[in-house]
């Protein structure tokens, strides 16, 4: 079937031959040129080449599919998971679930002793929430921004949106901010105002003083902050610029103040899965920035992350944590995406090697200098289960055994079958570490292969109650104890 797919693209493209990584791009690089060259009657034949190509791939993800043999979800989990033998994928599993939204009254099933209701509803795309010290609640309403007219157009990328679409990742990017209030504490909105708008795919939210900090796809600004104000006019202040284009793989940027509000910490994923666009256009990215609000300075805290996005300082340590979704196309059960704790200069191994000394060998050159200080990270957290929010509890409001510890919302894999994440789970933690097997919080995120809801961003609430965004549902639900 391999030998099938690599024919397919050759007749459609050039009789040279192309390595296993690059024959999609290659593709969409003749495609280009015949556009060109041709005019009409060539884009007719491209037409009829990527419909064809369309039905040879699918028919061989189905047949790819049928034959992966996962290993249990749960083997992908903790300190020292269960990492088998690569297996290069020519063609990626495929198993995406359908977006369709949750059903009138359909919520996710909560953990027991839990109890879980919609605190907000009919938002667009709510990816990331932060909660300011007056209780009001801001919603970072957002998606990739659209794709920049100078990318080189990629076959790969088409199949991959093709599919992100289905997974309910193709809408708009709505471009704002929007504040929750909850003022009689009912646990329902009864408030909501656009707090900021005409923002670029933004993401990660801080306050530090009088000033709130917004993490852009392509810098971090600055808005002055009134306590309880419902919107905010000023124009925004430049603070960094951000790695972005050309292509901004992983768009989102999340940051995080220091505890003393001298200094903003800024992650920016990878632009491409191993590398395979070139390490040129991966300069500042797969890290963590360490920004100095005083002079304005950036400098690289940690690097080889893949594409971090949750950030949270340990209450009994003061490290800072990040979640970490990791490399694809090696098997159901490489490579785990984990949570760890980020040293400064640390090295993660992205891309030449993962969890430690595992060296992935599609990486040429390779750099064993880097793989030999590779740290390994602290907490696996599943293979492909895409674990984006991060908040550690540090209130009363839940039972004693959720203090300390950390909740992850996973958004829920793609390419694993069976499916992995699609779940909010809590990890507890003893002195600052890890301490046991996840627990799942909220579940029944998928019935009949439908995605009524994905978890995106988590963030504890001033009355103690935990939020999670779900970016298919367009909810943000709220976590507190059973009556």
């Amino acid at each position: 079937m391999q030998n099938e797919y690599h024919d397919a693209l050759d007749r459609q493209e050039h009789p040279a031959h192309h390595a296993p990584g690059d024959a999609l791009s290659t593709a969409a690089t003749a495609k280009s040129t015949r556009r060109a060259r041709g005019g009409p009657r060539a884009a007719l034949r491209w037409t009829c080449r990527i419909t064809a190509s369309t039905a040879v791939v699918l028919a061989m993800l189905e047949a790819g599919n049928a034959a992966a043999q996962a290993l249990p979800e749960s083997a992908g989990f903790g300190a020292s998971p269960v990492l088998p033998r690569p297996d290069k994928q020519w063609i990626p599993t495929v198993n995406v679930a359908e977006a369709t939204g949750w059903p009138q009254g359909g919520k996710p099933v909560a953990a027991s002793g839990l109890q879980v209701q919609a605190f907000a509803s009919q938002l667009d795309h709510p990816r990331w929430v932060y909660v300011l010290p007056n209780g009001d609640v801001l919603v970072a309403e957002s998606n990739k921004p659209p794709p920049d007219e100078n990318d080189k157009p990629s076959l790969r990328r088409w199949f991959m949106g093709f599919f992100m679409k289905s997974a309910g990742a193709g809408v708009p990017s709505a471009n704002r901010i929007t504040l929750l209030r909850d003022a009689n504490g009912d646990g329902v909105v009864e408030t909501r105002t656009v707090f900021l708008k005409d923002l670029n795919s933004p993401f990660g939210m801080a306050l530090v003083g009088n000033n709130l900090y917004v993490a852009n796809t392509d810098a971090v600004v600055r808005f002055p902050y009134t306590e309880g104000a419902t919107s905010i006019t000023a124009a925004p202040t430049k603070v960094v610029d951000l790695p972005a284009k050309p292509l901004n793989h992983h768009w989102t940027k999340n940051i995080i103040a220091s505890r003393d509000g001298t200094k903003l910490y800024a992650t920016v994923g990878s632009n491409s899965n191993v590398g395979e666009n070139g390490m040129d256009i991966e300069e500042g990215r797969a890290a963590i920035h360490e920004i100095d609000l005083a002079s304005g300075k950036m400098r690289l805290f940690a690097s080889g992350l893949r594409n971090p996005n949750g950030l949270a300082w340990q209450p009994q340590s003061g490290a800072l944590w990040t979640t970490v979704n990791e490399r694809d196309e090696i098997g159901d059960d490489l490579v785990p995406d984990y949570m760890t704790s980020v040293r400064d200069g640390g090295f993660y191994g992205w891309p030449y090697s993962y969890f430690g000394q595992h060296v992935d060998e599609r990486i040429e050159p390779p750099r064993p200098d880097l793989v030999a200080k590779a740290i390994v990270p602290d907490y696996a957290l599943g293979a492909h289960t895409a674990s984006l929010g991060l908040a550690f509890y540090e209130a009363s409001l839940l039972p004693a055994q959720y203090r300390n510890g950390a909740f992850v919302g996973q958004h829920g894999s793609w390419n694993r079958k069976p499916r992995s994440g699609y779940k909010l789970v809590f990890v507890p933690f003893t002195d600052g570490k890890p301490a046991g097997p996840p627990q799942d919080i909220l579940s029944g995120f998928v019935v009949d292969d439908k995605a009524l809801g994905r978890p995106v961003g988590v963030a504890v609430d001033k009355a103690g109650a935990v939020l999670m965004a779900d970016d298919v549902g367009n909810i943000i639900w709220r976590v507190t104890p059973a009556k």
